[in-house]
């Protein structure tokens, strides 16, 4: 997946999160642009068929209530760069902050903690075993019936 397809999908998801119109969103961007989005300009960095500025980035963020880095989070395993691929550690990685030595600010912790979380809570093994336990509770908590010799 491209980088503008991975921003595109986290903006359209983060739009629907906050049930706002593409052309809510277009015209919450233009505020800060001082010239407001299409409703087709709004679809079409949707779809990742659009390169964006710094400056649309920040509109953007302001607008949906998050963070510039917010918007470059993905699930996708790799990121089609037009040199090369990178994996989602690399691509996460450089998005947050400048290398391993360098502290993340509490924003950026939070951002990557949820993620990962979200990753290991998604995990097939983990989803079975939530499932057995929710079994096993209700099993816990039906009434019992009595047995009269």
């Amino acid at each position: 997946m491209r980088v503008e397809e991975a921003i595109g999908r986290q903006i359209a998801r983060l739009r629907e999160a906050r049930r706002m119109s593409l052309a809510e969103l277009g015209d919450a961007v233009g505020r800060y642009l001082a010239k407001p989005w299409s409703r087709q300009a709004v679809h079409q960095a949707e779809r990742g068929g659009r390169a964006f500025t710094a400056t649309e980035l920040t509109a953007i963020a302001l607008a949906l209530d998050t963070s510039v880095p917010a918007l470059f989070l993905t699930d996708e395993e790799r990121i089609e760069m037009p040199g090369r691929e990178i994996s989602s550690e690399e691509y996460r990685g450089v998005l947050l902050h400048a290398d391993k030595d360098t502290p993340l600010d509490g924003i950026e912790e939070l951002i990557v903690a949820l993620h990962d979380i979200g990753e290991v809570l998604s995990r097939p093994t983990l989803v079975r075993m939530a499932k057995i336990g929710r079994v096993a509770e209700q099993g816990a908590t039906a009434p019992r019936e009595r047995h009269l010799p």
